[in-house]
């Protein structure tokens, strides 16, 4: 239902049985179990949309029971999970780019960290939030900058150096933020917030017009970058040089594309856009900089990848979910949800490693992806 006045029009409450629900529910998921099996067994392809569907068809059976005789207030469900769902989209973005180049891209969490830090300082002392989202840009962009060279030039694990890059980031924002951030908030730490910007009649759309189209810029960034990304990948000589490199390096290499430098660059780009995933902790959602605050975040967005196979769009729908996931621990317990708290925590994370083992466990990423690249 409608439960906050951000529309013009206001929905009553809907109320379903508890029982016929899940009944016809379940018989929606033994109707997508069946059709998938038959295509298997028949040798077909089965469809990305089959255990999509499943997966969310599922969610909403959950949704019915942790919710009974309980209202369920979607808007505010829907407006978490996009809140949730925003950094990861970001750092899925980046993750696509950088492994379709062929470089696996473990540190979107220190790049997401960084950019989140950064934009918090620079805009508390330069006073212009757009200067701190560029600066965040920028952070992330050097941040993987690192793996970059790393992994282009000196040939070290891919994997290692992002793990190590998340560690050095991590550390070294906490340690400034317990030496300086927190002794000088009003100084260095007391970013202004973007303000949020209503779209013009799509705002209006009762549930979906507030969650979706009032937001601040980095939403609406958010949204243009991944149509941004889809396009470039798929439909411009620059993504077909990127999908060419992460897919046989060599043969790019033979028609006289610069694989190393090529990856090098990408890679920077990817960075940057999860850099800007970051100012949206404190540009957009939280505020002023928290140690640790990403928490984690940057390693689901890396399972959004894997999960939505290394497509932009899908890695989106599948940030989406994740961020859902993560914001309905907070709606079931404000409700008074039956569910035990610990399975609350843990939810989003089940659903992660569902949705990757059971959905993304059997597809192929980029073929040259993690293998350095030596000329010659």
């Amino acid at each position: 239902r409608q439960g906050r006045d951000r529309s013009r029009f206001t929905l009553p409450d809907l109320r379903v049985s508890t029982s016929l629900t899940l009944v016809l529910l379940d018989a929606v998921l033994l109707a997508l179990v069946v059709g998938a099996g038959w295509r298997d067994l028949g040798g077909r392809r089965v469809p990305l949309w089959l255990p999509c569907g499943f997966l969310v068809v599922a969610l909403l059976g959950f949704l019915v029971w942790a919710a009974d005789d309980a209202t369920l207030p979607v808007p505010s469900l829907l407006i978490g999970a996009l809140a949730l769902s925003v950094p990861m989209i970001f750092g899925a973005l980046g993750g696509v780019i950088s492994e379709r180049v062929g470089v696996v891209n473990v540190a979107i969490e220190g790049q997401l960290l960084a950019g989140a830090f950064v934009s918090a300082v620079v805009t508390t002392v330069v006073g212009h939030p757009v200067v701190g989202l560029v600066s965040a840009a920028l952070a992330g962009a050097l941040v993987a900058s690192v793996l970059g060279v790393m992994s282009t030039r000196y040939w070290v694990d891919q994997v290692i150096v992002g793990v190590v890059l998340n560690v050095l980031v991590g550390g070294i924002t906490a340690f400034l933020y317990s030496s300086v951030l927190s002794q000088h908030v009003a100084d260095l730490n007391a970013p202004e917030r973007l303000p949020a910007l209503a779209v013009p009649v799509l705002s209006r759309i009762p549930v979906v017009g507030p969650a979706f189209f009032q937001q601040t810029a980095i939403v609406y960034l958010a949204y243009a970058a991944v149509a941004a990304v889809w396009f470039g990948l798929f439909r411009t000589r620059w993504g077909l040089r990127v999908r060419a490199v992460g897919e046989h390096p060599q043969a790019a290499d033979t028609v006289g594309i610069a694989v190393n430098l090529t990856r090098f660059r990408n890679v920077a780009l990817a960075g940057a856009i999860a850099g800007l995933g970051g100012a949206y902790f404190t540009l957009g959602s939280v505020g002023a900089f928290q140690r640790n605050m990403t928490a984690g975040v940057g390693y689901i967005a890396l399972a959004a990848v894997i999960f939505g196979r290394w497509d932009p769009i899908r890695a989106t729908v599948a940030a989406l979910l994740f961020g859902f996931a993560m914001n309905l621990q907070y709606v079931l317990g404000v409700i008074g949800s039956p569910v035990p708290s610990e399975f609350l925590l843990m939810f989003p994370y089940l659903v992660t490693v569902i949705a990757v083992s059971g959905v993304a466990g059997h597809v192929r990423g980029p073929a040259a992806a993690g293998a350095p690249y030596r000329s010659g």
